[in-house]
């Protein structure tokens, strides 16, 4: 299974065989009190505005409203779980009449050759997609996610908001599979399927993140060079790179500049990996 698998539908098939990544020359809390009214993630949405920077297309996708989905528990990659909603399902932003799909923090304008290129390779194909007029499932976040790479990658977009896509992505499969119905058929195999997904997506978010330390600043995507060092260590240690997730983390608990909490999480990453190895 590749990255942009699964755009054949909306016109794009072709995409499923491009490169994300150039190839480089070597070098707890409680819960709240129960109410009449149990909250559901439709509570927790609204339709927000959005004016497409290629098309100029004005049309409405679902966000989070600000202070109602609570945040529970960070896990170790940095993925937020909450209460009600999960969040990463509702990150992706794609017009409905071009085809163009960003991050909600990157679906702005952009330069007029990124455009053309859009309109080039995503647009004149494109066959159009669902609005779902209630909450998204997991299947309807994915293939969202899928046309944000896709863009993404036509654009030519850096690696770190490359990495940042595909490490999204990993945490929606995640997600899919931990809300997986217990009577799936072949549950086991699917679940099976999933993981592999979110593997692959998580070693090319791995892979991208890497290639950005060596060109470009920070921050990136809105990450510190110790946010991303740190993000790159767990990574590692998630796809079995375990001496390079080691010697990140070892990084990050001598550095100066790192701020305790991360430290902390760093040792974290050092103690799981000592477990690993039977230490």
């Amino acid at each position: 299974m590749g990255l942009l698998s699964g755009l054949e539908s909306l016109g794009l098939g072709k995409m499923q065989e491009t490169e994300v990544f150039e190839k480089e020359t070597p070098k707890e809390e409680k819960g709240e009190v129960a109410t009449a009214h149990k909250k559901t993630e439709l509570d927790v949405l609204f339709d927000k505005t959005f004016k497409c920077p290629v098309c100029d297309n004005e049309f409405t996708s679902k966000m989070i409203r600000a202070g109602k989905n609570k945040l529970v528990k960070q896990e170790l990659d940095l993925r937020a779980i909450y209460d009600t909603a999960d969040a990463v399902k509702y990150e992706p932003v794609v017009c409905p009449k071009c085809g163009f799909a960003a991050l909600n923090r990157f679906f702005k304008p952009m330069a007029v050759a990124q455009e053309k290129l859009i309109k080039e390779k995503i647009s004149a194909n494109f066959k159009g997609i669902e609005q779902p007029e209630g909450a998204y499932s997991y299947d309807d976040a994915i293939l969202r996610y899928k046309l944000v790479l896709a863009s993404t990658v036509v654009k030519g977009g850096k690696n770190s908001e490359k990495a940042y896509v595909c490490l999204k992505m990993g945490w929606t499969y995640r997600g899919k599979a931990e809300n997986l119905p217990e009577d799936t058929p072949n549950r086991e195999a699917v679940l099976k399927e999933l993981k592999a997904a979110e593997l692959e997506c998580l070693q090319n978010a791995y892979g991208g993140f890497v290639s950005a330390f060596s060109q470009e600043s920070f921050p990136m995507c809105g990450m510190d060079e110790m946010t991303v060092t740190y993000l790159a260590a767990e990574l590692a240690r998630r796809i079995g790179k375990t001496e390079e997730a080691a010697r990140l983390a070892s990084t990050i608990i001598t550095s100066r500049s790192a701020s305790e909490r991360i430290k902390d999480r760093a040792r974290e990453i050092k103690d799981l990996i000592k477990k690993q190895k039977g230490e």
